[in-house]
């Protein structure tokens, strides 16, 4: 059991330097298919802001020892760190602005996703199986979305979907991606898992309703009650600056039987393997 309150060195991961399109990021990798010829479908787990913290850290072992290779990018932040509050708020504000990262209202995703999706096509070579599942939390909640348009991307969840931050019932995809991907869903019988808390002042209600407008019934969103989030011993980072429950799988998931955050997981784990063995 890795601490939550202390640096986690992510030692039982592999870190590979992955180049795709000149663009070099490291991604730590781990569970069976994580030598050469081995099983396990992969899973794509895609960091909240502000970084590889030891929560997220804990969400990727679940993935892996429920039996799938967690291929996990780094993006932004020192991986594996406890979220300080400044050092948090700082990488924020950096990302905010990057090129890379989208986080206003400005016509569609950042090049990152492009970069997820080749990362998408190398992990389903190296595992095999019938496709890739894929989930984002917060910043990087739509990027999951984003993902379909890479076939070998099969299980999309969203957690918390966080962009634009300045328009809360906008989605970060343009319409006409948003028109490929329902397309994709229909004509594969496939299904998009959401969650959030119903008092998230970023990932609100109206962002929810859009993404049912846009997909239908293809949308599975999940809303959990805000006294089903943790509220002590949070880090500095989110005890300063996220004010309202917001981490569903991670930083407010509370890890004990019978609690709503911890069946969130473990549907999302079910999802998974129902799509991808």
């Amino acid at each position: 059991m890795h601490a939550l309150d202390q640096d986690d060195d992510l030692a039982d991961f592999e870190p590979r330097e992955i180049t795709i399109d000149d663009v070099t990021r490291r991604v730590w990798v781990g569970g069976p298919g994580a030598g050469a010829g081995a099983g396990g479908p992969a899973v794509i787990v895609m960091t909240e802001m502000p970084g590889i913290s030891p929560e997220v850290a804990r969400f990727a072992r679940w993935v892996r020892d429920a039996g799938f290779t967690v291929w996990m990018p780094s993006l932004f932040g020192r991986d594996g760190a406890v979220p300080g509050a400044d050092e948090g708020a700082a990488i924020f504000r950096r990302t905010c602005i990057a090129a890379t990262f989208r986080a206003v209202a400005t016509g569609g995703p950042g090049a990152v996703t492009d970069w997820l999706r080749g990362l998408a096509r190398i992990a389903h070579q190296a595992c095999g199986g019938p496709g890739v599942g894929a989930i984002g939390m917060c910043f990087t909640g739509n990027y999951a979305l984003s993902m379909m348009l890479e076939p070998a991307v099969l299980a999309p969840v969203l957690c918390q979907p966080s962009l634009p931050l300045d328009a809360p019932a906008a989605i970060e995809s343009p319409p006409e991606e948003l028109a490929a991907v329902r397309a994709r869903l229909e004509r594969e019988d496939l299904t998009v898992l959401a969650y959030r808390f119903a008092g998230d002042a970023v990932c609100r209600a109206e962002r929810f309703a859009a993404y049912e407008r846009a997909l239908g019934n293809r949308f599975r969103p999940r809303t959990l009650p805000d006294t089903a989030a943790r509220r002590e011993r949070l880090s500095p980072f989110f005890a300063r600056h996220v004010p309202t429950p917001h981490s569903v799988v991670t930083a407010h998931l509370i890890d004990e039987a019978g609690q709503p955050t911890l069946a969130a997981r473990d549907e999302i784990l079910a999802f998974f393997a129902e799509r991808l063995t």
